[in-house]
């Protein structure tokens, strides 16, 4: 759970719009963001571009946004822009948030275990829609393919959630599937071995 992890970044208000502006503040190292929610009108703020770029490593990372001679904003991010170059942050939307207060975000699947010997793991999904208190919303949920024959699979429904946390997604979707491999794969491994053993052989 996130709840413990609030990170703090501090912000200007923004007093200029358009794309020169935008781009001025990119050049200095700033992001453009905008926090939303209910209850107040959209704030437009400036970021700095490091500190914002660390702290959005994490999916769903709770943020307290500081903006001086105002109160703290709690917030979560719902959008976020980056250069697909650099991967420099370009703009973020932010959703302003109360403790207590339900929320509907994706949360990162991990697969754990091996299953049946011979047998290969499909996965349909890499995140699964939740809605969750916005102050304890899982880092990442977990399912286990551990042992698992040919032929079986594994729905959303069959995710253990953490207490508070319900699903949001089909609960009949096949998040996961355990196969025999066909024959495409299988040749693609024995050539694939088939060059490694040339290569020993010329060394």
């Amino acid at each position: 759970m996130n709840m413990a992890n609030i990170i703090t970044l501090k912000a200007t208000e923004r007093t200029e719009f358009g794309k020169g502006p935008a781009r001025r503040l990119r050049a200095a190292g700033q992001v453009p963001a905008v926090v939303y929610g209910q209850g107040h009108d959209p704030k437009h703020i400036v970021l700095e571009g490091h500190e914002s770029m660390l702290a959005l490593r994490q999916e769903n990372q709770l943020l307290s946004i500081e903006v001086e001679g105002q109160s703290p904003v709690l917030a979560l991010p719902k959008e976020v822009q980056r250069d697909v170059m650099t991967g420099f942050l370009k703009h973020v939307d932010l959703l302003s948030i109360t403790s207590g207060q339900k929320v509907s975000v994706q949360v990162a699947l991990r697969v754990e275990g091996e299953s049946a010997p011979g047998t290969i793991v499909n996965t349909e999904f890499s995140e699964i829609d939740v809605e969750a208190d916005a102050m304890s919303i899982p880092d990442a949920l977990t399912i286990s393919v551990e042992g698992l024959e040919a032929g079986s699979s594994i729905l959303f429904k069959d995710i253990t959630l953490p207490e508070g946390v319900e699903l949001v997604d089909d609960p009949e979707a096949v998040v996961a599937s355990v196969q025999f491999p066909d024959a495409e794969d299988l040749g693609d491994e024995d050539e694939a071995d088939a060059e490694d053993e040339s290569e020993e052989a010329a060394e």
